[in-house]
């Protein structure tokens, strides 16, 4: 599960959405992958419902944590662009009765379509 008390998730890069082949499974009916972004082993999935983040476990990695967080749970969420010299980019989101949650992105992310993605689906 995410670590809400530290609420920090690893830099992200966008992955194809193959990457997320492991998620199949869980997705529900008319649910579809928006996009997915790749840390080192773990990832984190954007879908049409909501934010999958993955948690790849032990040496071999075929352990996973799956933490679901639903849209409707999310009260506030941030969005801070990448600049000149800091070309990372954060979304940080407070889901209700659990806390918050900052994933940062590295520059090739495109935050403000996951913020639009975001909006169009909670507001």
């Amino acid at each position: 599960m995410i670590d809400f008390k530290n609420s920090s998730f690893v830099k992200l890069k966008k992955a194809s959405n193959s990457a997320a082949d492991d998620i199949l499974p869980i997705l529900i009916s008319g649910e579809e992958i928006i996009g997915c972004y790749k840390g080192i082993r773990d990832y984190v999935v954007f879908t049409n419902k909501r934010i999958i983040s993955v948690n790849v476990q032990g040496i071999t990695g075929k352990k996973k944590d799956f933490t679901s967080i639903p849209y409707s749970k999310i009260q506030v969420f941030s969005l801070e662009t990448s600049g000149t010299f800091d070309i990372d980019s954060e979304l940080e989101i407070y889901i209700s009765g659990v806390g918050k949650v900052i994933f940062e992105f590295t520059g090739s992310s495109d935050i403000i379509a996951i913020g639009k993605t975001i909006s169009d689906i909670v507001l």
